[in-house]
């Protein structure tokens, strides 16, 4: 961790909406996991919070950090939610879900009073979907699953979108989330209405989620070489 990184910039500033006492959700990916040292620091200095990690690696991240962990089945709420995003849209409307933990990753966003998102300016964009929309589904009838994908993302505007099925990088083997389902990848260049998208994607019988993270995120906090920005709505 650099002090000049932008995804550090970001992080720290994240770092004056937690307050002492909370229960915060703690997101996933690189971006999130700065954040995550940063509030141990925090922590070993005697801020006293509690975290509810979005993924393994996060849980593992956070109790290296020093940050005591609470299972989300005894939280009986979540204050403030930070998170990374793999594209960050008008409105803050999001796609999520590149490492694969989009579905915890947005129970956890739902149940926040505040979403807070932390990111580099690359991840700003005009129109979502440069960035493949993951989308996590049930491992019985993927392939049905997947045309009918397909044929929800073009019924929404999106032109010949290309529907993968997420494969381990070092393997052939298909990638398994952590609730034990598939992710297919969908390059669509352009998701022109992301709200379309999602009921549409909502629809399909075996889609358990989708990235598309609508009218979650109220902050935006985009880091640069020298400071971070923060964009509320």
């Amino acid at each position: 961790m650099t002090n000049d990184n932008p995804k550090t910039h970001a992080a720290r500033a994240a770092l004056d909406y937690v307050k002492e006492g909370m229960i915060l959700g703690l997101g996933s990916g690189s971006t999130a996991e700065i954040f995550i040292e940063l509030l141990g620091i925090r922590v070993a200095a005697g801020l006293r919070v509690q975290g509810v990690p979005t993924s393994e690696q996060t849980a593992e991240a956070a109790r290296e950090a020093g940050i005591e962990l609470l299972s989300i089945e005894h939280a009986d709420r979540i204050d403030l939610t930070v998170d990374g995003a793999d594209e960050i849209g008008p409105d803050f409307a999001l796609i999520k879900g590149g490492g694969g933990r989009l579905l915890r990753e947005k129970i956890i966003a739902n149940a926040s009073d505040l979403m807070v998102v932390i990111a580099d300016e690359s991840k700003m964009v005009k129109t979502l979907g440069a960035y493949p929309l993951p989308v996590e589904v049930d491992r019985f009838g993927f392939s049905i699953t997947a045309k009918k994908v397909f044929d929800a993302l073009c019924q929404a505007g999106s032109s010949r979108p290309d529907v993968q099925l997420r494969q381990h990088k070092d393997s052939d083997m298909p990638f398994i989330t952590d609730g034990g389902h598939y992710i297919l990848d969908c390059a669509c260049v352009a998701i022109p209405d992301p709200a379309k998208t999602a009921a549409r994607l909502c629809a399909v019988p075996g889609v358990v989620e989708h990235g598309l993270f609508i009218d979650l995120a109220r902050v935006v906090i985009i880091g640069d070489e020298h400071s971070a920005e923060i964009l509320e709505r």
